[in-house]
């Protein structure tokens, strides 16, 4: 035990004038904020065609880097330019299969208990832009924050599910979903609860989807928590 005390004795000066350094450094005045983000959404679906209803609860995970890049001398006006990783579900009735020709065919399961689980579900790599106005200062880290801004994203795999009477259905080539996403964001809050919205401004699926010769328009809709890092 005197062997640990000793060196820990001699160490403790140096410790104190490394600390006190570190206390006098001059603040930085070209500081950014909230460059990593993370989140999570219930997703919702707009514009659902007649009979089409969403069942249980749709989850989105989202995370990624946004570039800040502050345009006044205050540094609270910024616009941030990233790169992320989304990861969403949308539970729902609208059953997704194949015809005999390879065809891919849409209609309503109308009785919920004839199925356990339906749903799609797709991966994305986005690249989200925003303007951002935040009230942080070099040593104020609890502030408000008000990002609003455009998401592109690209779908790079995306999966359909079925388990119900009629067997167990599973896709992951569907031709009929819009590979490129996008649509209005919005994140506000104070410190780490920040509200997040996303609304579509595309739909999920091309114009070749169709219900009973009409084209599916569904959009996503997200509402959720977004948490910022610096």
């Amino acid at each position: 035990m005197k062997r640990l005390f000793i060196p820990v004795f001699f160490l403790m000066p140096f410790v104190y004038c490394f600390a006190q350094e570190i206390n006098d450094k001059e603040v930085d005045s070209l500081y950014k904020e909230d460059q990593f983000y993370a989140g999570v959404t219930y997703n919702l679906l707009g514009n659902m065609p007649k009979d089409v209803a969403q069942s249980g609860f749709s989850l989105g995970f989202h995370l990624g880097f946004i570039k800040d890049m502050p345009i006044n001398k205050n540094r609270n006006l910024a616009i941030g330019v990233g790169l992320g990783y989304s990861s969403n579900s949308f539970n729902q009735n609208l059953l997704v299969d194949k015809d005999d020709m390879g065809r891919t065919i849409y209609s309503v399961l109308k009785d919920n208990n004839t199925f356990i689980k339906n749903k799609f579900s797709s991966h994305l790599i986005e690249l989200p832009i925003e303007f951002r106005w935040r009230t942080s200062t070099a040593t104020e880290y609890n502030f408000w924050r008000i990002y609003t801004g455009f998401k592109l994203g690209y779908i790079f795999a995306h999966t359909t599910k079925y388990r119900g009477d009629l067997g167990r259905i599973r896709y992951t080539n569907i031709e009929d979903f819009n590979n490129f996403q996008y649509g209005l964001t919005l994140s506000a809050g104070y410190n780490t609860w920040n509200i997040f919205l996303y609304y579509a401004l595309n739909p999920i699926f091309s114009s070749d989807a169709n219900l009973d010769g009409n084209q599916i328009d569904m959009n996503a809709i997200k509402i959720g928590l977004m948490f910022y890092i610096l």
